[in-house]
This record gives C-alpha cells, sequence and structure tokens, in this order.
C-alpha cells in the first residue's frame, strides 16, 4: 500500500495540473470502489474549480471553491494519470514496472479545464478498488471520522524527541506496533518505519515506553525523532518507494527503494559500517519486519 511519501509524490505530480482549473464533468464508470461514490457526487463537484490539493496522512485532499473536500485513498493499487487532450490514452514518463493502464480498471475520469484553457482529463485506475473518494462538506476538516483520531504528521520539526517521549509514554506494545498506530504518528507505513528503527538502531521488539524518559525526552527519542523525519523527507525527496507497480502522478517510478537499508533485505549484511551484524526478517502483526539484531537494541 503506498505510505506517505509516495501519497505525497502524488500531490505534488497533480498540483501543477489540477490547482486552479474547473471541473467540467465527472465520469463514474461504476458506483462504488472501496466504498460507494456519496450520494450527488458528480452533481456537487461539476463547475467548481479546485483551489489547492493538500494531504493528510495516506489522504489526498482536493479543495474546491466551495470548501467541499474530497478525500482520496489509493488503497493498495490505485493510482492517477493524467491525459491531455492531443495525448488521449497516454502516461506522462515512463513505467519501469506497469501499473494498470487497462481500461477496464479506469473507474473515475475528472474532465477539467486548466487555467491556461487546456482540457485535461485526470484518471483513477485501481484494479483491486481498495481506494475510495469521499466528500467532506460540513465543519472543518479534521472532525470527518477519518481523520479526526490521526496523530501528528512525521515532517517538519514538530516531531521531536520531547513529543516523541509524550505520545510513547505508558505505551507496552512493541516499539514498531506503536509507530504504526496512526493515531501517535500519522502517516507512518511498514517500510519506514523499519527503515528508521535501523537509523535510530532501536529493536522493534522493545517496549515502546522503554526509550522514554521519566521526565522530558529522552537521547533514544530525540534518536528516533529524528530518523523518522529525515527518512520521510529522503524518501519525499526521492519520490516515494516504487515497490511493485507503484508509480507517480505523471506515470515515472521513485527510486527510494535504491536506498533502503534493511527493508527487503533478509539474510544481508547489515549496512552500519561498524556492525557485524546480518539482517533478519520477523512477523509482526501480520507484517514483515526488517532489522538488525546486532545493533538494533
Amino acid at each position: 500500500m503506498p505510505e506517505l511519501p509516495e501519497v505525497e509524490t502524488v500531490r505534488r505530480g497533480l498540483q501543477p495540473i489540477m490547482e486552479g482549473a474547473r471541473i467540467d464533468s465527472i465520469e463514474l464508470r461504476r458506483p462504488d470502489l472501496r466504498f460507494p461514490f456519496p450520494r450527488g457526487f458528480t452533481e456537487r463537484l461539476r463547475g467548481q474549480e479546485i483551489v489547492a490539493l493538500g494531504r493528510r496522512a495516506k489522504y489526498l485532499l482536493i479543495h474546491l471553491e466551495t470548501s467541499d473536500v474530497v478525500l482520496c485513498h489509493l488503497g493498495m493499487s490505485g493510482s492517477f494519470r493524467v491525459d491531455e487532450d492531443d495525448n488521449a490514452e497516454q502516461t506522462l514518463g515512463e513505467f519501469h514496472h506497469p501499473r494498470s493502464k487497462a481500461e477496464k480498471h479506469d473507474h473515475a475520469v475528472f474532465h477539467l479545464t486548466a487555467g491556461d484553457g487546456r482540457s485535461i482529463r485526470v484518471v483513477y485506475n485501481d484494479p483491486r478498488r481498495f481506494g475510495f473518494m469521499l466528500l467532506h462538506a460540513e465543519g472543518p476538516l479534521d472532525s470527518h471520522p477519518l481523520l479526526s483520531t490521526l496523530g501528528i504528521e512525521p515532517t517538519g520539526n514538530i516531531l521531536d524527541g520531547a513529543l516523541l517521549s509524550e505520545r510513547l509514554r505508558e505505551k507496552r506494545a512493541p516499539l514498531k506496533a506503536v509507530l504504526l498506530d496512526q493515531r501517535v504518528i500519522a502517516g507512518l507505513g511498514n517500510i519506514y518505519v523499519c527503515e528508521a528503527l535501523w537509523r535510530a538502531r532501536l529493536s522493534p521488539k522493545r517496549s515502546a515506553d522503554t526509550i522514554v524518559a521519566r521526565r522530558g525526552s529522552s537521547e533514544r527519542c530525540e534518536r528516533l525523532a529524528l530518523s523518522i523525519r529525515a527518512v520521510i523527507a529522503e524518501a519525499i525527496a526521492a519520490g516515494g518507494s516504487s515497490l511493485r507497480d507503484y508509480v507517480k502522478a505523471d506515470g515515472s517510478l521513485g527510486y527510494f527503494q535504491h536506498s533502503f537499508k534493511v527493508y527487503g533485505r533478509e539474510g544481508k549484511p547489515c549496512a552500519h559500517d561498524e556492525c557485524s551484524g546480518t539482517v533478519r526478517r520477523i512477523v509482526q502483526s501480520g507484517r514483515s519486519t526488517f532489522y538488525c539484531p546486532t545493533c538494533q537494541r
């Protein structure tokens, strides 16, 4: 499933195309994805200007001139592609491991007029249909049930050792499981938690509260906060992980996967220069965890 850096990459790819564009019509080719499309979805959006594209955790947010917001989630196989009027059915960029472009999986088509008058189609394709689009029309955005319980974003300096200590205090579940809890930190997924824990040299199996000082921050929490922010920032800059069939909004792949230090490296030497350990794979809560038992304590 795409993680925060992948969704941010999609947002950045769609932003210059969709922001300022007017929605001429929306073509829904089935009544539902993971959830049914909202009643009156096409009618509510027709004629509206897209004023901004945002992101919260793993949700793409399409802000409209009436203050309505479309919440999009890519699920496991969802992707957007852009077709312009003179290049219909062509996806910008090159695919190394193509994501589906089969028309039978094109479930929603946004017909737009850009600010410069160009006709553009933004197509949502989703073979597994685990993604969804919902409409938030009333009240503050953080009042939506899917957003109201989300924790802090793992970007920017707000996530520091002191705040992380506060979030982990009295949590006795394994550290990796707590970091994957979207109520603690929003948007972190399996890949980047493994990478951040490796950078911080912390075991994914240890109880989360064991890295918390009695008062204030701790050296371990400071190290972990810095590692989380760094791995997310580097992945966004590289365009996401591009695992399996994930592609960016322009059709090209991200390349952060070439920088993985521990994820997917079972049986290989630990990448820390002074460590002689070997990467091990275990299963936690049904998910693969990759770590070095020698230097991650």
